[in-house]
């Protein structure tokens, strides 16, 4: 039975963008359910038996899928949730893709021949990954080392992902748009530590190492053979320069230029998460 509440679901409702699009719709007001293992009812991916009940009642869908839509299997995982919302009465997807991956483009043409209204948000590696995910360790302790060499990458801030997803949730005008997104200017890995480095006042160094260097390290710290090669292929396949060109994505969809990232590393810095552990 549909009801007035929990119009709106989140997807990865816990994650970088998730948290903060659900953050922005609660403080609006909106009604939003959250999906994830964790939630009430459960989401799981990996277990289709626990998507019908998390689309009941629901009519607008937040996508992101873990780990990546690069990962074996995930087109079709996102062809049978589609499937799955559209009979439900979803009349609104939102899908987190790939910038410059096959297999996210793939994901975007199931959303776009769904039947319903749809936005695509297409965006690689967010300044984020630096202060909430992989990087975060090695920054504090002062190296960090990864299989890139000088590639520039336009790293966009995910609170402007999430400002357009919410629009896109909740406003018109943003139908049948795919938004290219991207931040203002591109930097290299060693640029962006750089830029961490000289906005906590820190000796940070970056290093350039060999994928299959990388490939042991990541073994050696007992992370999952398909997680190990998912990095590995963002790393060396992905990054090899085809993403580096700037996008308009958000200034189409939000009428601002983005995010600088030297705006990030000021506002992050003052939280105190870069801190050395000495």
């Amino acid at each position: 039975m549909k009801t007035s509440q929990d119009r709106i679901l989140i997807l990865g409702a816990t994650g970088k963008t998730g948290s903060r699009i659900t953050q922005r719709l609660q403080h609006a007001g909106l009604p939003v359910r959250l999906g994830s293992r964790g939630a009430n009812p459960p989401f799981d991916w990996e277990d289709r038996g626990t998507w019908e009940a998390t689309l009941d009642g629901i009519d607008a869908v937040y996508i992101s899928y873990q780990p990546d839509l690069a990962v074996p299997g995930a087109v079709e995982t996102i062809q049978a949730f589609t499937d799955l919302a559209v009979k439900s009465g979803v009349r609104k997807l939102v899908l987190l893709s790939g910038r410059g991956e096959a297999e996210a483009e793939q994901a975007e043409r199931v959303i776009q021949n769904s039947g319903v209204d749809w936005t695509i948000l297409r965006c690689s590696w967010f300044f984020q990954n630096f202060s909430e995910a992989h990087f975060l360790e090695p920054i504090v302790q002062g190296e960090v080392a990864l299989p890139v060499g000088n590639i520039a990458e336009p790293f966009v801030d995910v609170e402007d992902i999430a400002e357009i997803a919410v629009l896109a949730l909740t406003q018109p005008g943003h139908s049948d748009q795919l938004y290219e997104l991207t931040g203002p200017r591109a930097l290299t890995f060693a640029e962006a530590v750089d830029e961490i480095a000289r906005g906590t006042g820190r000796d940070i160094s970056f290093v350039a190492v060999p994928p299959d260097a990388y490939r042991e390290a990541l073994e050696q710290a007992h992370l999952p053979a398909e997680l190990t090669n998912l990095v590995l292929y963002l790393f060396t396949t992905v990054l090899d320069g085809r993403n580096t060109p700037l996008a308009d994505g958000v200034q189409r969809a939000l009428g601002r230029p983005a995010r600088d990232f030297s705006d990030y590393v000021r506002r992050t810095a003052d939280t105190g998460v870069w801190a050395s552990e000495g």
